[in-house]
């Protein structure tokens, strides 16, 4: 297995705490003619640490070792991977059967001592240079965090109208399949034309939660929103977005506002990427959203239909304005590497293929999502909790014997129950006092919200009629100010006429939606050189390719030079203006 071990293995990173004991590498291991494996050497930061062996340590060398567990378990956010029997070069040497079972016993005493629990991932056979069987074990240590009561994780689910974003949803949280007419996605609907059409027009969040185990602990009976939370060391939100082209504002206001950790693009194989397919690829890439693919209905089509819709998707990814690199995911070993390839590369994207009828290869993705660690480091995290309090108003409600209730975001610092806060701009641009009197987070009640998370706030007897989406609640050291006019630099995507002063807009910034006019526009100072000197090299490329098929056919009297660069900034002029 050496030589596909090193190009499925994980990153890793290395030990805090005190500098770590030097393994030894330079012993002899016979004769033989393959290449030793390799994973990425260890790095001082992330949440992977590579463990040669952990037989029989010192008091001293344990209490060393719980610090290092401790280390990974900040910075991977309550979650760290362990690799025995990898040196920190990355060499995977194996240990025999006796040397695992002491080191993974070992193992378990460190996260007794921290209060995580360890879950074994996957176990390899290493044949380098060995005539005994030798393994390499991979162990994931979660533990929630004692300012947590789990481990949180949103996914924006996106993808064209009728692709099954819903029914998928609905078959991964109830736990039931479907039934080939939509039964699994009823459930999800908000609205009765959405049953009616069978089509989401609104947003609606759905949870999974998996314990220490990595069980999935929402298939019980009668289980509620709040026993899950209860039950969960961790916790998976998943935001259930419009497909329909007439609700791409909602899809917008989706990605923009409630700031998921990565998106889910689902492709339905029979169509391949159609409809708003293309688009919501495009939002994702443009908001730097991570995002990886999952490719529905494959129960409908035959094998080779699939292949040329993950064909089709593999040739999209890789296109310049992607520069993205799937990997096509077949089997659990599969899941566990893309989970931890895809937290530590942004390029990377999983593809997945699967039925919500049939339940072919949905426990795959179960497996991706227990082990998908947080994408944003716990450096980060400390440096929005200590900035001041700013929450975003996503969705207002009326709860009797509540009174006014606000939900959203927390986009930074900290907010405990009780707190004082002002809430704007108003109409005419003022910020009014509130408290806040009570959180909860998934439905259940919470006393301290912290930077990043979703939640709902209740606002006691606040009137409502004061409050709209868009608006902030603020820490009132802010000291908030209003504008009218803002500086913005664009990219133009696509548009079907000119963009010019004058032109009215949509503009999503977070939880803000609010039309503007374009009052003027500034070219970047040396922009035009720049592209036209890219465009004059593709289009001499073009040209030659050109050149070259003219060549095969005969046709050299048609050939002409390529054309001085003064025309190619002309042309481009035209097209910044628009006149494409």
């Amino acid at each position: 297995m050496g030589g596909t071990l090193k190009s499925r293995g994980a990153g890793g990173s290395s030990g805090c705490g005190g500098p770590k004991g030097k393994k030894k590498n330079g012993r002899n291991r016979g004769s033989k003619a393959n290449n030793p494996p390799y994973l990425p050497p260890e790095a001082e930061d992330g949440n992977i640490e590579y463990k040669l062996k952990l037989v029989n340590p010192s008091q001293y060398r344990f209490e060393h070792l719980v610090t290092q567990m401790k280390w990974r378990l900040q910075e991977g956010r309550g979650e760290a991977v362990y690799q025995i029997g990898v040196e920190d070069n990355g060499l995977l040497v194996g240990l025999a059967e006796e040397e695992m079972r002491a080191s993974l016993k070992t193992l378990h005493r460190m996260a007794e001592k921290v209060g995580a629990d360890i879950t074994v991932l996957r176990e390899r056979e290493v044949d380098y240079d060995s005539d005994m069987p030798r393994k390499i074990t991979e162990v994931l240590v979660r533990k929630v965090p004692d300012n947590q009561q789990f481990l949180d994780l949103r996914v924006a689910v996106l993808g064209n109208v009728d692709s099954g974003k819903s029914t998928l949803l609905g078959v991964l949280t109830q736990g039931e399949l479907d039934n080939g007419r939509g039964r699994a996605r009823l459930n999800l609907f908000r609205h009765l034309h959405e049953i009616q059409s069978g089509r989401t027009s609104s947003i609606s969040f759905e949870i999974l939660g998996f314990n220490s185990k990595g069980e999935v602990v929402n298939y019980s009976d009668s289980r509620t929103a709040e026993e899950i939370c209860e039950s969960s060391s961790k916790m998976i939100t998943f935001i259930d977005l419009a497909g329909h082209h007439k609700y791409l504002h909602t899809t917008i206001f989706g990605l923009t506002s409630y700031c998921p950790d990565c998106a889910l693009l689902l492709v339905s194989a029979n169509t391949g990427i159609a409809g708003t397919t293309r688009e919501h690829l495009g939002l994702a890439l443009a908001l730097k959203v991570p995002f990886f693919v999952v490719v529905s209905k494959v129960d409908l089509c035959a094998k080779t239909t699939v292949e040329r819709t993950v064909r089709q998707l593999e040739r999209v990814l890789k296109q310049p304005g992607c520069h993205k690199v799937p990997m096509l995911v077949i089997s659990e070993d599969d899941a566990v590497t893309a989970a931890q390839q895809f937290a530590q590369s942004p390029n990377v994207t999983p593809i997945f293929t699967l039925s919500s009828v049939s339940g072919e290869s949905l426990d795959l993705l179960k497996v991706f999502l227990n082990i998908l660690p947080p994408l944003t480091n716990s450096k980060e995290q400390e440096e929005l909790m200590q900035q001041l309090t700013e929450f975003q108003v996503d969705e207002i409600y009326t709860v009797p014997e509540v009174g006014t209730v606000v939900g959203g975001t927390l986009s930074s610092g900290i907010c405990r129950e009780g707190d004082q806060l002002v809430v704007g701009p108003t109409d005419d641009g003022c910020f009014l006092e509130l408290r806040v009197c009570s959180i909860q987070r998934n439905r259940s009640a919470c006393r301290v919200l912290r930077a990043g998370q979703a939640a709902t706030l209740a606002l006691g007897d606040f009137d409502r009629a004061l409050l709209r989406k868009g608006m902030v609640m603020v820490s009132p050291e802010m000291n908030p100010t209003i504008c009218s006019v803002f500086e913005a630099e664009i990219v133009l995507l696509f548009h079907a006429t000119t963009f010019r002063r004058g032109f009215q807009v949509t503009v999503h910034v977070g939880n803000v939606r609010q039309t503007a006019v374009v009052e003027k526009i500034h070219a970047k100072e040396g922009h035009f050189g720049k592209s036209s000197q890219y465009l004059m090299r593709h289009l001499q490329e073009l040209v030659s390719h050109f050149a070259e098929s003219m060549e095969r056919r005969r046709m050299k009297r048609y050939i002409r030079q390529p054309p001085t660069p003064a025309p190619i900034v002309w042309i481009f002029l035209l097209s910044q203006s628009g006149n494409h």
